[in-house]
């Protein structure tokens, strides 16, 4: 336990370096791995500085400087204060990139669909058959090897069952994806929350994609014309102009091609008959 002269310096030496940075977040850690913050840390050493402590000795470091007291009302349990002079995207992206894949715990909810696959295994026939069978794992042994004979999905938000996950370490499956980001991030006068955040320029594009597109078909439905639906309702209006056409024998230039060419097909049609008939 620090002694309260040690702590004075704590926070005066962190408040001396939060001035030094541009980039100031706050970050969730109280249910990370160890393993995974100490993960984060080592390969992001060089552009940024985690701070940890009690939350009165970061809420006072916060305050500190007027460009992060605001953020004093996102530290929520245990928590950190990042420092960086990344920009916050970029920061945020490391940060998600430090993935931890971790093994299934009982009762846990898959996080996306988890596929168990046919085919052979390194396993030896005994106690770990029985584990698979019991997860209702197909299991069979063949030429004294354990072959999975079917494929097994766990469904995205399935509850996994002691059983299931017994046997998903088993075969060295480990579903679960564990990342440590910041909840907020102060930036060059803006705040950026978590939402903003995970906002990526491939998902961006995918969105303004779809939404481009239904904004066109509902133009398109509703003859609204513009530098979108144009050449699409010419077509539509030049084929539906035509089939009246050839419809009412309207001779037009255009139409007159395909009455003509459909008169020469039903004259042949009648011509063949006559020519059966006669025989």
């Amino acid at each position: 336990m620090l002694t309260r002269d040690q702590k004075e310096k704590f926070v005066e030496s962190a408040s001396k370096e939060l001035k030094s940075y541009k980039t100031i977040g706050i970050m969730p850690v109280g249910n990370i791995p160890d393993r995974l913050l100490q993960l984060s840390k080592n390969r992001m050493r060089s552009s940024i500085k985690v701070v940890m402590g009690r939350k009165n000795l970061l809420i006072k470091i916060l305050e500190s400087d007027s460009r992060s007291k605001d953020l004093v009302k996102y530290i929520e349990g245990t928590s950190a204060i990042v420092m960086s002079n990344k920009d916050p995207f970029e920061l945020y992206r490391e940060f998600k990139s430090n993935s931890l894949k971790l093994a299934a715990k009982p009762n846990q909810k898959a996080p996306s669909d988890i596929l168990i696959s046919s085919g052979e295994t390194t396993l030896q026939p005994g106690q770990a058959v029985t584990e698979l069978k019991q997860a209702g794992i197909d299991v069979q042994i063949q030429k004294g090897k354990v072959v999975i004979a079917k494929d097994k999905k766990v469904k995205e938000g399935e509850v996994i069952t002691t059983g299931l996950s017994k046997a998903l370490h088993t075969l060295g499956i480990k579903p679960i994806v564990a990342s440590i980001t910041p909840s907020v991030i102060f930036s060059d006068g803006t705040l950026f929350t978590q939402k903003a955040l995970s906002i990526t320029p491939e998902g961006l594009s995918k969105d303004i994609a779809k939404a481009l597109g239904e904004a066109i078909a509902i133009s398109y439905a509703a003859n609204i014309v513009n530098s979108f639906t144009i050449k699409s309702m010419l077509l539509k209006a030049y084929s539906s102009a035509m089939h009246l056409g050839i419809e009412y024998k309207l001779y037009d230039k255009g139409i007159v091609e395909k009455l003509l060419g459909a008169a020469a097909l039903q004259a042949a049609s009648l011509n063949a008959g006559t020519g059966n008939g006669n025989a």
